[in-house]
């Protein structure tokens, strides 16, 4: 077949010498309807909504700065964003978010008895490391291990990413110290363009792995910051034997992303325009009551005479003064806790209507609001702290919903941020001596995930019913669908071993025949006979 002899390819009426002209021309929208309404450019309500195809990172790093700075000023001042900021953060990671050790003691070969003690030894050292009041743990030793964590998760909320560099400070009793980092430091040399294999300040290999940071050593805009606004220092990922240096964490919704977005970002302009229309609403309302009556003073016939007829119009001066005397001799007008007695002749009382806030803002607002909420990933009880139109059904329901997002929040964040942080705390731990492997044990940087492996703790989901929620809770471990350890966790935050063991010294020290029948039974589970326990006689 010569190159001019194509088959002829029918589309609707018209025929084309090839099928690539049928499907350029079916594209273009030459004949019929395209497959989708979203797809044609026909369409009344799509022909001025045409957004261009962007590389991942073309996309996200363009507007990045503007997007991080509109979202840190709505975080400021904007009290629903800051406000959905606050609680997603305290819900998430709260005052005590915390590792619950669970080594793989099946791949490592050894016993679930030297696991439960490897996690007691592992948890209580890193409770004093994390929690130590000196902050030691901190590099610039400001916050807790926790309170780092809430900082960290807050900027991944507001600017999209959260940035951590493992330092190794040798004066401190832990050696490994964390450092929270700006993400505005993070960028390319000299404020280069992105190349293939540098973009956003990091560098990538072929395979799109960053291999390491760039960081600026003082913020641009800051007073002080001089030379060092101008310097850059670049850390590798990983040091020696994979050791976690720099912490990055995002959410990559596109390959080829390499840095993050604002979580905010769809809703920013949302929360602008509904915190105009609230500062109008309020400045409305705020005028009227300032300005709920006036003083109406018409004219006569003879006064419009005397000022826009011949002369000097000097009739209306003494008219203003002869008020003023007036006005001054009664003692002046007052509205409020005061007789009116007379007015200046042809002067009246004028009342300002009271009519705003408008009768539809407060359902507008709420409408707003749900869109802000489902925008940001919670409900709209949470966000407007309005629970007048929830039952125990619909917010049972909200909360299960919100929850599960969280819980996913949660896990992400604990697996990307926190736990490279605890895996080089824990290398020290055991390379250092502070922490001993029993004999036989394979190798720790051969097995480093299965050693270190662990669940995050942070606050309970709490309860709406608490008699319901502890039913349901003994119903699920009951069947074996949870355990009382989950339960614990998920509920209330707490360590269900912290608990028991605290409940056993409690029963001991109760007086015999003072515990509840209940109680009773509960501790005789526990090997106890209600009081306490007495060695037998020799």
């Amino acid at each position: 077949m010569s190159k001019h002899s194509y088959p002829r390819v029918r589309a609707g009426s018209v025929k084309f010498k090839s099928p690539e002209a049928a499907s350029a021309a079916r594209e273009a929208g030459l004949f019929g309807a395209a497959p989708y309404v979203a797809g044609d450019s026909h369409v009344d309500t799509m022909q001025s909504f045409n957004p261009g195809n962007s590389a991942a990172d073309s996309e996200v790093l363009r507007g990045r700065d503007m997007v991080s700075a509109r979202t840190r000023d709505l975080s400021r001042n904007n009290g629903w964003a800051a406000g959905a900021i606050a609680k997603e953060v305290d819900s998430i990671i709260g005052g005590n978010f915390r590792p619950f050790l669970k080594p793989d003691w099946r791949l490592l070969g050894l016993s679930p008895t030297w696991a439960k003690e490897f996690k007691e030894e592992v948890e209580a050292k890193w409770r004093s490391h994390a929690d130590d009041p000196r902050k030691f743990c901190d590099t610039t030793r400001s916050q807790t291990m926790s309170q780092m964590f809430g900082t960290a998760y807050r900027s991944y909320v507001v600017e999209g990413e959260a940035l951590g560099l493992v330092n190794w400070r040798r004066s401190r009793p832990t050696k490994t110290t964390l450092r929270i980092i700006d993400p505005d430091l993070l960028c390319n040399p000299r404020n280069a363009a992105d190349e293939k294999h540098r973009r956003g300040g990091i560098d990538l290999s072929r395979d799109g792995v960053a291999l390491a940071y760039h960081f600026r050593q003082g913020h641009p805009n800051s007073d002080w910051s001089g030379v060092d606004g101008m310097t850059w220092k670049r850390i590798g990922r990983e040091g020696q034997n994979g050791r976690p240096q720099v912490i990055h964490f995002y959410d990559k919704l596109r390959d080829g992303q390499t840095r993050g977005i604002s979580r905010m970002a769809p809703i920013v302009e949302t929360l602008r325009m509904e915190q105009q229309y609230s500062k109008v609403e309020l400045q409305a309302a705020v005028i009227n009551a300032v300005l709920a009556a006036f003083i109406r003073s018409p004219m006569g016939p003879d006064m419009i005479d005397e000022m826009f007829g011949e002369g000097e119009g000097s009739a209306v001066m003494d008219m203003n003064v002869d008020r003023k005397k007036f006005y001054g001799d009664n003692g002046g007008i007052k509205i409020g806790g005061a007789r009116l007695s007379m007015l200046y002749p042809n002067d009246e009382i004028g009342m300002v209507p009271t009519a705003r806030p408008s009768a539809q803002f407060a359902d507008f607002e709420g409408a707003v609001l749900r869109q802000i909420a489902s925008g940001i990933g919670m409900s709209y009880e949470q966000l407007a702290s309005d629970w007048s139109k929830t039952n125990y059904s619909s917010a049972r329901a909200a909360m299960i919903e919100i929850w599960r997002g969280w819980t996913a929040k949660r896990t992400a964040f604990a697996q990307g941020f926190c736990q490279p942080y605890f895996m080089a705390w824990l290398e020290e731990m055991i390379m250092d001596g502070h922490i001993k492997l029993p004999s036989g044990a394979p190798e720790f940087y051969a097995f480093w995930p299965a050693y270190t492996r662990a669940k995050w703790i942070g606050p309970g989901k709490g309860f709406v019913d608490p008699v319901k929620e502890a039913q349901a809770a003994a119903l699920r471990a009951a069947l074996g669908l949870s355990t009382l350890e989950e339960e614990a966790a998920e509920l209330t935050g707490s360590d269900w071993s912290d608990n028991i063991e605290q409940i056993k010294a409690e029963i001991a020290d109760m007086p015999e025949g003072t515990l509840h029948p209940m109680a009773e039974s509960f501790a005789k589970l526990l090997g106890h006979n209600g009081g306490p326990q007495m060695a037998p006689e020799d």
